[in-house]
């Protein structure tokens, strides 16, 4: 997912990238030895302790030693935004800080973002309650900023970017918003994460996926899903709506179903995975029965 990030940031004109962490960035810089992702030139700044949103801001900017007008994305969004639009824009209106904006239908899990007619921000509001929104414009995790309103956030504690900054420099008129109609997803949890892979063989996205070198018994049935390189699928066995990365291997006569598969996953003959996410290296015993009854459905199309 980071590779996609970046290499659309590299689409856009950007030439280096830095990646504020705190749990795990050996997950990284072992996934990325050479100091490139999707080659582009990273860096990264590891918190000690959590600082929130906005103190992971300050922190990797003092860090980076960062002295120019510079980017802020969340990591786990995919989206097709013109980032260089928003840059354009963000310049134009002399802002502060600008938000990328994205409709969407029910945005009480978003921060939700009122402008007035040149794109001033007029309010930020963090997760209001269902129907009480006043516009379905949210946050939409792509931000413009400028060394100045960094220099705002607070040191030596945790600072939310969406609870405390941004609302700050609304009330001070220098925080600015503009909206795109345009690809998003924000891909927290297991079934979002199915659906951004879905959306790519759907042809939902501008890139087109690169198709893999797997060995699939003609007798297996398999529906929107992705196979990952390597990987081997037994006569009989039925995928649906899932993802599996490289080289796992499909037992005959096996179910997986709504499910995200690791790394080198074995599943044993007659064995049935319906919501569930299988961690590297993972064998399941043939005719085992693993059931996530409450996951969500994801949408096919």
């Amino acid at each position: 997912m980071i590779e996609w990030v970046v290499g659309h940031l590299a689409d856009n004109g950007v030439e280096k990238v830095g990646l504020a962490m705190g749990y795990r960035p050996d997950a990284f810089l072992e996934a990325y030895p050479n100091g490139h992702i999707a080659e582009t030139p990273y860096q990264v700044a590891v918190e000690n302790e959590p600082l929130g949103t906005a103190g992971a801001i300050r922190f990797a900017v003092e860090q980076f030693e960062t002295k120019e007008t510079f980017l802020v994305l969340n990591g786990d969004v995919l989206t097709d935004l013109d980032v260089r639009a928003l840059v354009q824009f963000h310049h134009y209106v002399q802002a502060e800080a600008t938000i990328a904006l994205q409709p969407v239908e029910d945005p009480s899990s978003f921060g939700v973002v009122t402008t007035d007619a040149r794109g001033r921000v007029e309010e930020f509001i963090e997760k209001p309650e269902k129907g009480s929104a006043p516009s379905n414009n949210i946050n939409a995790g792509t931000y413009v900023l400028e060394p100045s309103a960094v220099e705002q956030i607070p040191q030596g504690r945790p600072v939310s970017v969406e609870r405390e900054t941004f609302p700050e420099l609304a009330a001070s008129g220098t925080l600015y918003a503009l909206p795109s109609d345009t690809y998003w997803l924000d891909t927290g949890t297991p079934q979002q994460f199915i659906q951004a892979n879905l959306d790519m063989i759907n042809g939902k996205r501008k890139q087109v996926p690169h198709l893999p070198d797997a060995l699939i018994d003609p007798k297996s049935l398999i529906t929107q899903s992705v196979i990952g390189n390597g990987s081997e699928i037994e006569a009989g066995a039925i995928i649906d709506k899932s993802v599996l990365l490289n080289r796992c291997r499909i037992g005959a006569n096996s179910e997986v179903l709504g499910s995200v598969l690791s790394e080198d996953v074995h599943v044993g003959q007659g064995a049935r995975l319906d919501g569930c996410v299988i961690g590297r290296g993972q064998h399941i015993q043939p005719g085992e029965l693993l059931i996530n009854e409450s996951r969500p459905e994801v949408d096919p199309i």
